[in-house]
């Protein structure tokens, strides 16, 4: 039995090899479009994938029910933005331990934390990014230079890494990077607000 936001679908599972053939059909319907998946269900127990395409080492005989849950791209949009800003402050806080971590000569935990805050900015500016792009059109005040400062002091915190200054990569974090998420923190608010009345028109 498939299915697909709460309405069983037609199809077969029997119709299909593995999941992902599954899911890639789900997602290339009609009703999909302009629609994200937020939740897949295999057998009635939350699905993700712990390696890119494990969908496809499972066998659609193993699969007695799948269901897929999507919302409309513009609703998650608008959660999304309102996100943000929470993202940005949980930056600034990991910023303050892994500083807190360099100073107290934890080094294999600290660039540990460190490693994880790069990723999290990195998908952070990503959104930021895109949200910007097709929800604004590109009018939030100061972003373009706001994007090129943190361009700028991460590639700074980059060459510190080379160099294992490790007291220094604590300074630019706390004075330095916990500044600018309190800034990203104001953008986000506002791209959030822009987003919304975007959605509004």
């Amino acid at each position: 039995m498939i299915i697909i936001d709460g309405a069983q679908s037609e199809k077969s599972i029997s119709a299909f090899a593995n999941l992902e053939e599954l899911l890639k059909d789900v997602i290339q319907d009609d009703k999909m479009v302009n629609r994200v998946v937020t939740d897949v269900l295999v057998n009635n127990e939350a699905f993700s994938e712990i390696y890119p395409h494990q969908a496809e080492d499972i066998a659609c005989t193993d699969i007695s029910s799948i269901e897929v849950r999507s919302v409309p791209v513009a609703e998650m949009a608008v959660e999304m933005s309102a996100e943000m800003g929470k993202v940005a402050q949980m930056m600034g806080h990991g910023a303050r331990e892994v500083a807190r971590l360099f100073r107290a000569a934890s080094d294999t935990d600290a660039l540990e934390l460190f490693q994880d805050l790069l990723d999290v900015t990195r998908d952070f500016m990503g959104m930021l990014g895109e949200l910007r792009a097709r929800y604004t059109n590109g009018t939030v005040p100061d972003f373009v230079q706001k994007t090129e400062k943190f361009s700028n002091m991460l590639s700074e915190m980059g060459d510190v890494l080379e160099n294992e200054d490790w007291i220094l990569l604590a300074d630019l974090l706390e004075y330095e990077f916990i500044p600018l998420c309190n800034d990203w923190r104001e953008t986000s608010e506002m791209l959030h607000k822009q987003v919304v009345e975007h959605m509004a028109q």
